[in-house]
């Protein structure tokens, strides 16, 4: 599995940790092994600028998801096929203040986003109740298991 992980921010954050943690998303998930995801980290000037372009909306958001070949998830003994899963882009300043409101660290606001944005680029949504109770579901599942496992792999 490609995972490449670029830190275009200029904030202090762990790549590696990041990189673990979708190893373990795509693992648990059974995406296929030659499958590539990419994941970058922006300052709010350049968060803001795709946020505009792709959303419409102003301002910097928190993450954004480009799928690419709109893998879905596979199966025990039946992955996904191989492709390109896409981008999640990632604004550490905008992770930053939100997990001062929440009470927590700046580096598990990242983890949080992080498997939020790659459950995005498989397809998972939270426009309807059903949905967002499917995706946080599973997003707090799978980041308990990779924090219960002591996080990087």
């Amino acid at each position: 599995m490609s995972i490449e992980v670029v830190n275009e921010s200029g904030e202090g954050v762990d790549e590696r940790e990041v990189a673990a943690l979708a190893r373990h998303v795509l693992d648990a998930l059974h995406v296929h092994p030659q499958a590539e995801l990419s994941v970058l980290l922006v300052d709010t000037e350049a968060m803001s600028k795709l946020h505009e372009q792709w959303m419409d909306e102003p301002g910097p958001t928190d993450v954004l998801s480009f799928p690419m070949d709109e893998l879905r998830p596979g199966r025990e003994g039946e992955p996904s096929g191989p492709g390109l899963l896409g981008d999640v882009v990632l604004c550490p300043q905008v992770a930053a203040e939100q997990a001062a409101r929440a009470g927590h660290a700046p580096a598990e606001e990242l983890l949080l986003l992080t498997t939020h944005g790659i459950l995005h680029l498989l397809g998972y949504d939270h426009a309807e109740p059903d949905e967002e109770k499917e995706m946080f579901g599973l997003q707090r599942q799978l980041l308990l298991t990779f924090l219960s496992l002591g996080g990087r792999r």
